[in-house]
């Protein structure tokens, strides 16, 4: 071993250093520069006083380049400093020193540390200047009375700088303190770096006993007199080793005490009452329960969240993944870590709970197996069997052995609780253990009491609220406990979990806020967890398969209500294929049909399948009389055929579903029903008639709107008032518009639902571009399509691209937005949607004209106009005609009685359909016309009139440009 290596595993490292301005400091104590003290000989970086997080390898690159200040050091001689006898690549010293920036904020606020000289190496540039030495960290003690024995740790712990930082301090204050986790979470490597860490203010009186070689619990008393060098000769050492510790000062360290837990716990106590000057720390995976005990919970290593977009700079900020990133290079693997790698290793730590022991075995692997072959083999299944280092403690060389120490601690009601809770995906609650856990071996009494001692063992972790307290077991507990049950008890456990789960979703329906994000957001995405392992394990028997059904049915609402549409589709689809005969007409066909049409809708397009499954569930509810269910799924088929293009068709379903609703007493129903033929009067080109429903929909709605959502798949309510707000700016009130737009937008944004808020998301974005608020249409724009990206709305991403398109056309940029537009048309043709192909039509009609292809333009307006006067979007008439006229007017020759022709028919359109901002827009391109024909005075007398009946919106980009038009050129 070289000397380098030898001084850094000791915990000193010493350079012959030339730094600050003398050039003379030499083998320095501790030296600052900023607000870091830099301490050599314990390996501590600070910052304003609290230590920060550094790697070992990083440390030894910060010393190296301290040691030689000012100066540049080569790669070579770096990766020979920081890897002495290893053979690394660059990519590991880019690594570290990426690790080192981050933990100094170089670069942040103006603060240059680390200079990388191109071609050369790199060099320490920040002034550095000794430091005091800190009364809390004295120099190396001189040896004491007892020798410290303590472990040799010869890795950095990382993300432990906080628990390092408090222990000591718990117990200066309190002299007795437990580290409380579970296995290998690192509680005995945290308890021997505070040992190491506590040298100096104990003399060197830290003794380190470790329990876990003991069988015998009477043993304890004589583990602890060896390890100070007593020879007692009684045959109770207790007396005499409290008479030795009397006077003494000392730090006690008791190592793995759970499986001697009566016996530890009670000497500790009287350790603690009978020597007033001796510290104990403990580390154990329950707490010991006796008077003085104050508890420091290690939890495992924070996790990268689950986001898409996370990259090699966002995982090196979680302890967890650095930890995997540092052991998997330490065995030779994953020389360079790049931002492809960020997310399969965010994925391993988290499938791993964030467990040090785990994840250091785990990275292990991957010099054998590749990072992707590692992470499948833990999704296959959790590697029990894994090995370790070879120099760990037996209960650290695997997973299995680790958990075979605890298995082993507990009573027979507990293990097979254990093996019974293994059924849980994520967080339960004690309803759901007693639930699962309870049969005719054991009460719901015994499995209360064992939930208590399994959380107190740390093999379940809690995770508490003001709501509500839920367990959990981590995924390495979870599939250690599964390999201990057998068949039998899986099997009886696994029904009565999918038993528990469709009663509480069959409850849960019927309450208002159901699955709503802002009510126990958590428990209800832990229980979707639960009803998906539930549905795996129903459809994998045949014997569970009528369960399945049932169970799918019961969860239609809950996906529905939480926009998981494609999940929604699939068990429907599933549970569809196993009815039997006798169900074929019934209510669960029915909800079953509508379920799989809607969510194949919203997901993958509108086909002729998606349209049979809605009449067909329609044609259920018909023959069984439920009115009901009519409303609904009449509301379905309209926004299909609305969707489709075809807005005859639509209204024709709107009036049927007005009809049946009229024969029920149901406000809700009848409140759909005017949202549905409201908005059909919106699109056909009635916008008098389209308010008045619309109106008349927003005040009938007064039950939840959450639930509405849940059995609608969408709020009626809220596509009501987004309707409204495009009827208000067609009738001349923008203002309005904009204030009702933004209004429902947040009222969809607080129903938590993503279809219901993507639908307002898309018709908001219209009324901001009609008003010419371009920025906050884009910012809405780039909201839906993260939605529709997040929830598989696979239809609505082209409609975002167009929209963007629309935008680029807008600002300016004909060519970009005439590509987008055209190639989202492409993508919602395939998949039937017509729905916005109009109002796209025209915006491209406005590209081209702008591109100077007037012909094309006006082909494609006449095509348009076709399609509209045979499906019936008659609202964007005037509007379509009106980029006709321009299409015209811009040809060459240009066919101005041809346009002038077009914006008449368009005037009059417009003032039929009481769409007064668009006849605001035909009155200004006429007026234009008309002053470029002589005929000025004309067209200010029609174009005064349009302004005269406008009470509002004078900020709108459209009535400014016709007060610049009527008050400029045309004066």
């Amino acid at each position: 071993m070289s000397g380098l290596a030898s001084r850094r595993l000791r915990g000193t490292l010493q350079f012959p250093i030339s730094m600050s301005d003398d050039n003379s400091f030499k083998t320095a104590g501790s030296i600052s520069f900023g607000p870091f003290t830099l301490r050599v000989a314990q390996r501590l970086l600070e910052r304003d006083g609290m230590p920060v997080d550094l790697g070992g390898r990083a440390m030894d690159v910060l010393l190296a380049l301290v040691a030689n200040a000012n100066t540049i050091v080569s790669k070579r001689e770096l990766m020979a400093l920081a890897w002495p006898g290893m053979v690394v690549s660059d990519g590991s010293l880019r690594y570290q020193i990426a690790m080192l920036r981050q933990a100094l904020g170089d670069g942040q606020h103006g603060a240059r540390y680390l200079s990388n000289v191109v071609g050369r190496g790199y060099c320490f540039v920040a002034r550095i200047t000794p430091a005091a030495v800190a009364p809390d960290l004295p120099p190396e003690p001189e040896a004491g009375p007892v020798e410290p024995g303590l472990p040799a740790q010869l890795v950095e712990l990382l993300g432990r700088a906080k628990d390092l930082a408090a222990i000591p301090v718990q117990l200066a204050r309190t002299r007795f303190v437990t580290i409380v986790g579970s296995g290998g979470v690192g509680k005995t490597s945290v308890a021997v770096r505070t040992g190491q860490d506590m040298l100096g203010e104990f003399n060197g009186a830290v003794v380190f006993v470790d329990l876990s070689m003991l069988l015998d619990p009477g043993l304890v008393p004589s583990a602890i007199a060896s390890m100070l060098g007593l020879s007692v000769r009684s045959a109770d050492p207790v007396p005499s080793l409290i008479a030795y510790l009397r006077e003494r000062r000392m730090l006690l360290i008791l190592d793995n005490c759970e499986h001697v837990i009566a016996a530890a716990a009670s000497l500790a106590e009287r350790i603690f009452q009978a020597a007033p000057r001796i510290h104990i720390l403990a580390t154990s995976r329950e707490a010991l329960r006796v008077q003085g005990e104050h508890i420091h919970l290690l939890d495992p290593l924070d996790n990268p969240p689950d986001q898409p977009g996370l990259v090699a700079r966002d995982i090196l900020m979680y302890p967890a993944t650095r930890l995997f990133v540092d052991r998997a290079g330490a065995s030779g693997a994953m020389p360079d870590l790049n931002d492809d790698d960020a997310p399969v290793i965010a994925s391993i730590c988290r499938k791993l709970d964030g467990v040090a022991l785990a994840i250091e075995l785990a990275a292990r692997r991957v010099a054998a197996y590749g990072l992707q072959q590692t992470a499948t083999l833990l999704d296959e299944r959790l590697a029990l069997s894994w090995l370790g280092q070879r120099t760990a403690q037996p209960r650290h060389q695997t997973l299995q052995a680790t958990l075979d120490w605890s298995y082993e601690l507990l009573d027979m009601p507990e293990r097979q609780v254990l093996c019974r809770l293994s059924v849980f995906v994520g967080h339960f609650s004690l309803e759901a253990a007693r639930e699962v856990a309870t049969d005719g071996e054991l009460t719901q009494a015994q499995v209360v009491d064992a939930v208590a001692s399994l959380a107190e063992k740390s093999l379940l972790s809690i995770r508490r609220s003001v709501a509500s307290t839920q367990y959990r077991l981590l995924e390495s507990t979870r599939a250690y406990a599964h390999s201990k049950a057998g068949a039998d008890l899986a099997d009886s456990a696994a029904r009565r979990h999918a038993i528990y789960f469709r009663k509480r979703l069959e409850q849960m329906a019927e309450q208002d806020d159901a699955f709503s994000r802002d009510t126990a957001r958590a428990s209800d995405l832990a229980d979707l967890g639960n009803v998906r392992a539930a549905l795996a394990w129903c459809f994998d028997r045949v014997d569970s398969r009528e369960l399945g059904v049932s169970l799918v049915l019961a969860a239609v609402p809950a996906f529905m209500a939480m926009s998981l549409l494609a999940e929604c589709h699939d068990w429907s689809k599933r549970a569809l294929a196993e009815l039997g005969p006798a169900l074929l007409g019934s209510a669960a066909e029915m909800h079953l049909q509508a379920a799989v049409g809607l969510s194949q809708m919203f997901t993958r397009g509108h086909s002729d399948e998606v349209r049979h499954a809605l009449e067909r569930s329609l044609q259920v509810a018909e023959a069984l009389g439920d009115s009901r269910s009519q409303v609904e799924l009449l509301g379905r088929l309209q926004i299909f055929h609305e969707r489709i293009g075809d807005f005859v068709e639509s209204l024709s379903h709107a009036r049927r579903c007005a009809a049946v609703a009229a024969s029920i007493d149901d406000a809700t129903a009848q409140a759909t029903a005017n949202s549905l033929v409201g908005l059909c009067h919106h699109l056909v080109g009635d916008q008098a008639r389209a308010r008045h429903f619309l109106e008349a929909a927003i005040a009938g709605a007064s039950v939840s709107r959450q639930r509405s959502s849940i059995h609608a798949g969408f709020d009626f309510h809220n596509r009501a008032c987004i309707a409204l707000a495009r009827t208000l700016w067609l009738q001349g009130q923008p203002s309005q518009a904009v204030v009702v737009a933004g209004r429902a937008v947040e009222e969809a944004r607080h129903l938590n639902h993503p279809v219901t808020l993507c639908i307002a998301l898309i018709w908001a974005v219209s009324v901001y571009m009609w008003v010419g608020d371009l920025a906050r249409a884009e910012q809405d724009i780039d909201r839906f399509i993260a939605y529709a990206e997040s929830h598989s709305l696979t239809p609505y991403l082209a409609v975002g691209r167009g929209v963007r398109g629309e935008l680029a056309i807008k600002r300016g940029d004909a060519a970009r937005g005439v590509r987008a537009i055209q190639d989202s048309l492409v993508e919602l043709r395939a998949s039937r949607y017509e729905l916005l192909t109009t109002s796209f039509n025209i915006t491209l009609a406005e590209g081209l004209n702008a591109m100077g292809r007037n012909c094309d333009a006006l082909e494609l307006m006449n095509d348009t106009l076709a399609l509209v006067h045979a499906k019936g979007d008659l609202y964007n008439l005037p509007e379509l005609l009106r980029v006709k006229a321009r299409a015209l007017s811009g040809a060459v020759p240009p066919n101005t009685a041809g346009a002038e022709e077009s914006l008449l028919e368009a005037l009059a359109v417009s003032r039929q359909q009481g769409a007064r901002s668009w006849e605001l827009r035909v009155a200004m391109d006429l007026a234009r016309l008309l002053e470029d024909a002589g005929r000025g005075q004309e067209g200010r007398n029609l174009l005064a009139g349009v302004l005269a009946r406008y009470t509002e919106g004078f900020e709108t980009a459209d009535l400014q440009e016709a007060e610049r038009l009527f008050g400029g050129s045309m004066d």
